[in-house]
C-alpha cells in the first residue's frame, strides 16, 4: 500500500495542472489585517486595511496595526501583521450579489509592542450570526476559520468582540467572496438519524463551519488546486482499520458533463483518488465495511456531511453497488452510481446528509458492500468528504434580542404572578381537604420501585421515587431525598453553560457543577426530551442509591422533569485514570506506587460490588474511562449504567447481551452471553496492563500484532519479558519482584474462561502484595507467596501491611469438563477479529 501512495503522490500533480480560477466570484475581498502593504498567499493578492484602498472597509475607533517584528521565515508575509481591537471594531463590505458566499478568517498570534496575541480570547460575528464565541487562536501556527452562508442585504458587517479579562481580539487576514449558486442547494439532501432516513430542508439558510475536508485516497491539495482556493487533507489519520482500504487513481480527467458535480464542488483531485475495498487483505472477513472516524463537536451538534464519489474502479455500467452508512445508520443502501450519472463511468456525483455528532465527538462514516452485489463484485468507494458544523447563532447581545428579552420578561412577570395566585389558592384549597382525610402509610423500600417510560412532559414513576425513598445517608449533600429540582441545576451549571463541560460519555455531556450549598458535582444531562439511555437512567439510580463507598462514585441525586434525564454525581477533582496516563492530555506521569494504589483502590470498589449484596452488582463497564481519581488521586469507580445483579445463589450466571467496551470485553462472555463477576476481573485485568503500558486497550494505527493491548500484552509476560512493554517513565523505577508480581496477577485476570480468574478479593490481596514489594527493600521478598485465592473472603482484603501469610496455590487447570459444556475452541485473537468486523456488539 505505501508503493500506491508514492505513487499517487508523485503522478497526480502532473496528470491535473494546477488551476488558475475559473470561476470568478462577483464579490471578492481579500484583506491583509494590520498591514500597510498588500500580501500574497497562493497566488491571491490581499490588499493592506491600513493602505488607502483597505481602510474603507475597517470601522473600530480603537483597534491597533500590529507587526511581528521576528516572523518565521516559512510564514507567508501574510501573518507577519495582525489588526488588534481592544473594543468592539468591525469591517463592512458592500455585497453586489446575494446569495451563498465563503467567509474566512486567518489567525496567527505572536508577541509584539507589548500584546501578546496568544492570551486573545473574543468572539466573532458575521451578518449577525455568533460563528465563534470566547474564540481562543491558542498557539502560534497559522489557523483557518471558514464560514459558509447566505447573505441576503446590499451589506456586510464582520465584528470582532474582545471577552473575558484579556481584552483582545485580532485577526491576520479575512476573505470574504461569493460562491457558486449550486455550492449549497436547498433539495436532494437526507437527514440520517435513528429513526431512519428523512429529507432535510432549507440548508443554504443554515450558516456552516468547514471542520473537515478530505481528499480520500489522495495527497493534500492545496489551494493552487482548487478553483475556490481550499485545502483538502489526506484521509489516513481518519480510517479505523487501515488495512481495510486501499487507495486507486485515475489517470482520466473526470466527466463532469454527465454527472451532478462541478469543479467547483470539488477539485479533479478529488474525483481521481478513491479507497476502496482491500478485498485481498487475509484478516479481513469476506464482507466488511471501510470506516473513518472524524473528531467533531460532541453531544448531538448538527452537522452537514456530504460524501463525493467518481466510480473510477469499475471496468463497466452497473457493476458497483454498496452501502453508506452514518453513526452506524443506513444512510444510502444499494447506492449504484451509475444510475446518478447519466450511465457514464468516472462522472463525479456528491451526496448530502445532514446527521449529529454522537456523545463522545465523533461523526463516523462506513462505506461497504451492498446486498445486490455477487461474491465477485463485491466492493465500495469513496473519494472525498467534507463535515461541516451548523453554527447558527444569533447574537444575545444585539439590541434587537434585547428589546425582544425586556418585552418577554415583563410579559412572562404579568402572567407569573396570575399563575402563582391560583398556585396559592389551589394548595389551600387541596391542604383543606387532605386533612380531612385519613393518611396512608407508604412503603419505603428501593428495591420494589417499577419503572415506566419517561413521559412527553411532567414526572413518572421515576418522579414519584423519592416520595417512598429516604437517601442512604440523608442530608450528605443538602438534600434529604434523590430528586433534586431542575432550576436547582440550572444554578448549579449556569444553565448548561458549555465552558462547564467536563467530558460525554454514551449517556450524555458531564457539567461541573456547585449546588446550594458549595457542594461540587458532575452533572451527566442526556439529551433533552430523548429516551434514549433510559435504562442506563433507571438503573444508575436503581445501583447507586443502595450503596456507599469510598472507591464507589456516590450519586447525590437526579432530576426528571420536563423531559430531562439528569444525573448528579459527587466531583471527582482529577478526572478519568486515562487521563493521566497516555494522551496529549496526560498530566505529570503516575509514579509506580501512585498506579499500585489506584489499582488497589478500584479493585475494593469493585470486590465491595461482587460481594456486598446478597446477589452480587456486576459493574459491566470496567474501562480506565470508568475509574475516577479525586484530588488526593483516590480511585472511584464510576458509570453504573450498564450494570446488573449478580446470580442468585442457586445459579452460575446471568444471560444476557453482550455489553461492553471494545478491548475490555470478557471473550467467554462474548462468545456465551453468560455474564459473571468474573467478566469483570477480565476488563480488570485489561486496565491493569493499561496502567503499566501507558497505552489504550485498542488502538488501530498500530500494526496487527499489537492493536489489541491484552493479547500484545500476554505475550510478552509469557516470555518473561514484560519490562519491554512497559510506560517508558516508569523503566528503572519498577522492582523486579513487583513487576513479577504485577504480571503475574494481570495473566490469571485475562485467563481465557472465567472458572481459571481469580476472585477480586484475590486480585485485590494480591496487588496490596505487590505494593509492599515494591515497598520493602529487603531480601525478605524472595520468599514470595502463591497468589492467595479468597474465594470465600467477602468482608475485604488481608492486610499485608505488617505480615504475609501466604495463601492457597489457586487452581489453573482448565476442567475436563468444559469442552461438553458449551465451550468453543475460539481464542480470544479470534474473538477480536470478529469484535472489529462490527459484529460483536
Amino acid at each position: 500500500m505505501d508503493t500506491q501512495k508514492l505513487i499517487i503522490a508523485l503522478i497526480l500533480p502532473l496528470l491535473v495542472p494546477c488551476s488558475s480560477s475559473s470561476f470568478t466570484p462577483i464579490d471578492n475581498y481579500l484583506l491583509s489585517c494590520g498591514s500597510q502593504s498588500n500580501a500574497s498567499l497562493f497566488n491571491r493578492i490581499f490588499i493592506g486595511d491600513s493602505t488607502n484602498q483597505g481602510s474603507i472597509f475597517l470601522s473600530a475607533d480603537k483597534s491597533i496595526s500590529l507587526t511581528n517584528q521576528n516572523p518565521p521565515p516559512d510564514f507567508s508575509t501574510l501573518y507577519h501583521s495582525a489588526r488588534v481591537f481592544t473594543n468592539r471594531g468591525s469591517y463592512k463590505f458592500s455585497m453586489r450579489k446575494n446569495g451563498t458566499h465563503l467567509v474566512r478568517f486567518h489567525f496567527s498570534p505572536f508577541k509584539a509592542q507589548g500584546f501578546d496575541l496568544k492570551a486573545a480570547n473574543f468572539s466573532v460575528l458575521v451578518g449577525g450570526n455568533l460563528v465563534l464565541r470566547n474564540f481562543k487562536p491558542g498557539k502560534g501556527t497559522p489557523l483557518l476559520k471558514e464560514f459558509i452562508l447566505k447573505v441576503e442585504s446590499n451589506s456586510l458587517e464582520i465584528v470582532f468582540r474582545p471577552e473575558g479579562d484579556s481584552g483582545l481580539g485580532f485577526v491576520n487576514a479575512v476573505e470574504v467572496f461569493s460562491a457558486p449558486d449550486d455550492l449549497v442547494i436547498d433539495y436532494g439532501t437526507k437527514l440520517v438519524g435513528p429513526s431512519g432516513v428523512e429529507e432535510y430542508k432549507n440548508l443554504s439558510s443554515q450558516v456552516l463551519e468547514t471542520i473537515h475536508r478530505i481528499n480520500v485516497g489522495g495527497v493534500k491539495l492545496t489551494p493552487f488546486n482548487d478553483t475556490l482556493w481550499r485545502i483538502w487533507i489526506p484521509d489516513e489519520e481518519f480510517l479505523v482499520i487501515k488495512d481495510a482500504a486501499k487507495p486507486v487513481v485515475s489517470t482520466h480527467t473526470p466527466n463532469y458533463q454527465n454527472g451532478m458535480a462541478t469543479r467547483e464542488i470539488a477539485p479533479d483531485n478529488v474525483y481521481m483518488t478513491a479507497q476502496e475495498m482491500n478485498r485481498d487483505h487475509s484478516i479481513l472477513a469476506s464482507r466488511f465495511n471501510i470506516t473513518w472516524d472524524f473528531p467533531v463537536a460532541p453531544g448531538g451538534v448538527r452537522h452537514l456531511v456530504r460524501l463525493h464519489f467518481c466510480d473510477i474502479v469499475s471496468p463497466a455500467l452497473n457493476v458497483l453497488y454498496f452501502d453508506v452508512y452514518i453513526n452506524g445508520h443506513s444512510a444510502y443502501q444499494d447506492l449504484d452510481l451509475s444510475s446518478l450519472t447519466f450511465h457514464e463511468l468516472a462522472s463525479p456525483v456528491y451526496v448530502d446528509f445532514v446527521a449529529d455528532s454522537d456523545r463522545s465527538g465523533v461523526i463516523q462514516i462506513s462505506v461497504g458492500p451492498s446486498d445486490l452485489s455477487g461474491d465477485m463484485r463485491m466492493n465500495a468507494i469513496l473519494n472525498g468528504a467534507e463535515i461541516m458544523q451548523m453554527v447558527n447563532v444569533v447574537d444575545s447581545h444585539s439590541h434587537v434580542v434585547t428589546r425582544k428579552k425586556r418585552l418577554w420578561i415583563l410579559v412572562g412577570s404579568i402572567v407569573g404572578g396570575i399563575v402563582l395566585l391560583f398556585i396559592i389558592v389551589a394548595f389551600l384549597l387541596t391542604l383543606q381537604c387532605r386533612r380531612k382525610k385519613k393518611k396512608k402509610p407508604r412503603q419505603r423500600t428501593v428495591e420494589s420501585v417499577g419503572w415506566t417510560p419517561l413521559r412527553v412532559f411532567g414526572g413518572s414513576s421515576l418522579s414519584r421515587m423519592s416520595e417512598g425513598t429516604a437517601f442512604p445517608s440523608p442530608g450528605a449533600y443538602g438534600y434529604f431525598g434523590l430528586r433534586i429540582p431542575f432550576t436547582d441545576i440550572q444554578l448549579a451549571t449556569n444553565t448548561f453553560d458549555r465552558s462547564l463541560i467536563i467530558g460525554s460519555g454514551g449517556f450524555g455531556m458531564v457539567y461541573k457543577g456547585v449546588l446550594k450549598d458549595n457542594v461540587k458535582v458532575a452533572v451527566k444531562r442526556g439529551m433533552p426530551g430523548s429516551r434514549q439511555g433510559l435504562p442506563e437512567f433507571q438503573t444508575e439510580i436503581t445501583i447507586l442509591s443502595k450503596i456507599r463507598h469510598r472507591h464507589l462514585v456516590s450519586l447525590v441525586g437526579y432530576c426528571e422533569e420536563n423531559s430531562e434525564m439528569i444525573l448528579v454525581y459527587e466531583y471527582v477533582e482529577k478526572g478519568p485514570l486515562k487521563r493521566h496516563l497516555y494522551g496529549s492530555s496526560r498530566d505529570e506521569p503516575l509514579s509506580w506506587k501512585q498506579r499500585l494504589e489506584i489499582c488497589i483502590g478500584a479493585a475494593r470498589g469493585l470486590h465491595y460490588l461482587h460481594t456486598g449484596f446478597a446477589q452480587g452488582i456486576i459493574h459491566r463497564d470496567i474501562k480506565s474511562t470508568n475509574i475516577l481519581l479525586d484530588e488526593n488521586y483516590v480511585a472511584k469507580v464510576a458509570d453504573f449504567g450498564l450494570s446488573r445483579s449478580g446470580p442468585c445463589i442457586n445459579e452460575t450466571h446471568v444471560s444476557t447481551g453482550v455489553k461492553g467496551s471494545f478491548g475490555y470485553l470478557d471473550p467467554e462472555y462474548f462468545r456465551r452471553q453468560q455474564l459473571t463477576d468474573k467478566s469483570d476481573v477480565y476488563s480488570f485485568g485489561v486496565v491493569l496492563f493499561e496502567v503499566l503500558c501507558a497505552r489504550p486497550a485498542v488502538d488501530p494505527q498500530l500494526d496487527r500484532e499489537q492493536v489489541n493491548l491484552a493479547e500484545w500484552a500476554l505475550e510478552w509476560q509469557k516470555k518473561g519479558m514484560l519490562e519491554h512493554i512497559i510506560d517508558p517513565y516508569l523503566v528503572g523505577k519498577i522492582k523486579q519482584s513487583s513487576l513479577k508480581k504485577f504480571g503475574e496477577i494481570a495473566e490469571k485476570c485475562l485467563a481465557e474462561y472465567g472458572v481459571d480468574r481469580p476472585t477480586m478479593g484475590h486480585v485485590l490481596w494480591n496487588l496490596e502484595y505487590t505494593l509492599q514489594l515494591h515497598e520493602n527493600e529487603e531480601s525478605e521478598q524472595e520468599m514470595e507467596p502463591e497468589l492467595y485465592d479468597d474465594a470465600n473472603d467477602v468482608h475485604g482484603s488481608v492486610n499485608v501491611t505488617t505480615t504475609i501469610v501466604p495463601g492457597n496455590p489457586s487452581s489453573n487447570i482448565r476442567r475436563e469438563s468444559d469442552s461438553d459444556n458449551g465451550y468453543s475452541d475460539m481464542s480470544a485473537t479470534q474473538v477480536f477479529s470478529q469484535l472489529i468486523t462490527n459484529e460483536g456488539r
